[in-house]
């Protein structure tokens, strides 16, 4: 069912209180949790478990799909500006993803900002790919791939962890999935991405909001300067995962998720960009029902047929040279 002209102008209107955000975060974080109560256990095949990284555990959630078999494996970050969110608030999200793609998904509850600014989130994150990826199996299904994917902050984040995966040499990711990321620092007026000031105002995210996650997130604002906050701001971008872009048209994250993408393709990366007509910020939260939902899903499963295409050739070939 599309989204007629109605509905798609009162989600673009449906806006949040612009309140400070340092002074109301604790009652957003609550309003979040009441919205999306935990109800999927009972009538969905998901795992609860928690991975140890030196002096606290990280919970994780997987999805996994209605039918039995063997499944790649996503990590997927959820989104909430550094700030709110969690593995609760996005299980319906996950698991649509699940089912809707075929592959387990693994979410990854990383600790928020302000208690925990950067780069504490980020190294939970971190953290909890290294602990998969250093195992071949999961519930006995081979791990050869792992795909990340993250929305919003959650893209940001997995961005960040491709980044520093390379940097550290620990692990290496095989591919990201990036929907509507946030890659820079500024949202001010003096933003050089049109798309900040032309939905900056009268949308789901404003330019006043994501002032407020990044002052939350980065408590050193020295700290904005750095690429694994804005990775938009990396001078070397090469050996970086194949990636998947995807934008939303009415989003003031528009701009900056596209030059991401555009910079990381110049670096010599594998990248394929994609703008969702008529979408704001966040709409892969929405139903599947929605058709720009429809749209990401299919652009989503082409991009993961062709990396699965991909191995299978490149098996093929290593076979027949032996």
């Amino acid at each position: 069912m599309p989204i007629n002209k109605k509905m798609l102008t009162t989600l673009r209107k449906m806006i949040y209180p612009e309140k400070d955000l340092r002074e109301t975060y604790k009652l957003e974080r609550r309003m979040v949790n009441f919205a999306h109560p935990h109800v999927l256990k009972p009538f969905y095949k998901i795992w609860d478990h928690e991975i140890k990284v030196g002096d606290h555990q990280i919970p994780v959630r997987l999805f996994f799909p209605h039918k039995e078999g063997v499944y790649p494996l996503m990590i997927f970050f959820h989104g909430g500006g550094f700030v709110t969110g969690n593995i609760d608030s996005y299980s319906k999200v996950c698991t649509r993803l699940a089912n809707k793609t075929g592959h387990i998904v693994l979410s990854v509850d990383y600790r928020l900002a302000p208690e925990h600014p950067f780069p504490e989130g980020l190294e939970d994150c971190y953290a909890v790919v290294k602990e998969v990826v250093s195992h071949t199996l999961l519930f006995n299904h081979p791990l050869e791939k792992v795909t990340l994917i993250g929305d919003s902050a959650g893209a940001n984040l997995a961005a960040a962890v491709s980044l520093l995966a390379r940097d550290r040499g620990e692990f290496q990711v095989e591919q990201q999935i990036l929907l509507y990321p946030a890659t820079y620092n500024d949202y001010s007026d003096a933003s050089p991405f049109p798309s900040v000031k032309e939905n900056g105002k009268d949308y789901l995210l404003t330019q006043t909001r994501m002032t407020n996650y990044l002052s939350l997130y980065v408590s050193d604002p020295k700290e904005l300067q750095n690429p694994y906050v804005a990775p938009l701001l990396a001078q070397d971008l090469t050996n970086q995962p194949k990636t998947l872009m995807i934008t939303a048209e009415f989003d003031l994250l528009r701009d900056e998720g596209r030059a991401y993408g555009e910079k990381l393709k110049a670096a010599g990366n594998e990248v394929e960009l994609y703008e969702i007509p008529e979408a704001i910020h966040g709409f892969f939260a929405l139903p599947p029902l929605f058709e720009e939902v429809k749209t990401c899903y299919t652009i989503i499963n082409r991009f993961l047929s062709k990396g699965t295409e991909d191995e299978r050739n490149k098996n093929t070939s290593l076979e027949a040279s032996r």
